[in-house]
């Protein structure tokens, strides 16, 4: 038992020692107690996820490769050479006629006979080739009134196109070329666009050939800009310079969702990076009834709508501001069903209409021969006709 009790307090003093000379030695020299700096390293590095969206071997920023640094960049060259190939450019020219200035003595005693001289002028413009047969779709102000049209595709093949058909309702137009076997592009949705997106412009910008500009989707559904009869255009940023417009504006995938049509008016210091593009699903609708049909068939009331405020309609006499019919064809179906100008609009087919613009689209969607209900106010007597949509005149041209 002694014995026992004898190596306990040699066990004691020996830990007491120990932790003493421990306490010497760490005071002497604390460096000991630091972790090395490999051991630190591999601690702190995050092991246990990835980022969301990314496989653990996609690199995420910087990386150590060897002795140098090497940094992962996002391209959008596959999408661009996807597409490219099937972006043309368009020359067109036209002969213009015009009255020669007099000579001053001439003006002055007004004793001389007026004449006039042509030129040809000279314009460019962009096209997407939309199928195999050679079918190309631009705007439509890019060919108007033009005596030959060019085609060059990118890889410098050239042909004379052949006008097939023309929309200005939409500022759309169908070219046709043969050239052989075509590279198509691919076409995306506009439905799904999101503000955000990424949009690549390629077109042939001041005639310096083709060229890509990059930006994002600004906005959708863009309207009243007094640039064609149906507007619905997506804004985007990306660069869009005379001689892009009918080009076109891919996504990231390199599939067609719009065609390039204008800008804002950039004179006087005006807005950069405000640029529009016709829809894909509209372009879609517009050629396909173009190759059927030579034109495009739309639904028509016979009236002109316009948007007026409540001080408007005060002035005018009238109890409220509204939607309002201004003008109206005495032979259409509208006029025969007892609508008359100055009747405010306020919903068709039981949906409430909330623009002008709104009211024209939906019924241009409809097929001639539809039964369509109006509903409205006649000063402040409400109203409901029932009557047939007949085919909007002038929808476009073919040749």
């Amino acid at each position: 038992m002694k014995t026992a009790r004898t190596l306990v307090k040699v066990l004691i003093r020996a830990i007491i020692l120990g932790l003493a000379a421990g306490f010497v030695i760490v005071w002497w020299k604390p460096s000991l107690l630091e972790r090395p700096a490999a051991e630190t390293a591999r601690l702190d590095t995050p092991t246990a996820a990835p980022l969301a969206g990314r496989t653990p071997s996609t690199p995420v920023g910087p990386t150590d490769a060897g002795p140098e640094r090497r940094i992962v960049v996002a391209s959008f060259a596959d999408a661009v050479a996807r597409a490219a190939p099937a972006v043309v450019n368009i020359y067109t020219a036209r002969v213009v006629t015009e009255r020669t200035a007099a000579p001053p003595l001439a003006q002055l005693f007004g004793d001389f006979w007026p004449t006039y001289r042509q030129r040809v002028e000279r314009s460019l413009g962009s096209g997407v080739i939309v199928d195999a047969n050679g079918t190309i779709v631009t705007n439509q102000h890019v060919i108007a009134g033009a005596e030959s049209i060019r085609v060059q595709l990118a890889d410098g093949r050239a042909a004379e196109a052949k006008i097939v058909g023309e929309d200005p309702d939409t500022d759309l137009a169908v070219l046709r070329v043969s050239l052989g076997k075509l590279p198509v592009m691919t076409l995306g949705r506009s439905d799904t666009l999101r503000p955000g997106d990424i949009a690549l412009a390629i077109g042939d910008p001041y005639g310096l050939s083709q060229t890509v500009t990059q930006g994002i989707v600004s906005a959708t559904g863009r309207g009243q800009l007094g640039l064609a009869t149906f507007e619905n255009f997506i804004q985007t940023d990306a660069a869009i310079n005379p001689g892009n417009s009918g080009g076109a504006l891919i996504n990231a995938r390199g599939e067609l969702i719009g065609i390039n049509t204008a800008v804002l008016n950039r004179a006087y210091g005006g807005p950069e990076g405000i640029g529009f593009a016709i829809p894909v699903n509209l372009v879609r609708g517009v050629v396909k009834q173009i190759l059927e049909y030579g034109h495009v068939i739309r639904g028509w009331l016979g009236l002109s709508p316009q948007e007026i405020s409540n001080a408007q309609a005060t002035e005018l006499g009238m109890p409220h501001g509204g939607i309002t019919v201004v003008n109206i064809l005495v032979k259409s179906p509208a006029y025969a069903a007892g609508v008359r100008p100055g009747d405010l609009i306020t919903a068709l087919d039981g949906q409430p209409i909330t623009s002008a613009q709104e009211l024209v689209s939906r019924v241009a969607e409809l097929k001639p021969g539809t039964l369509v209900t109006l509903a409205g106010e006649h000063g402040t007597r409400p109203f409901t006709v029932r009557f047939q949509v007949i085919e909007r005149p002038d929808g476009g041209t073919a040749r």
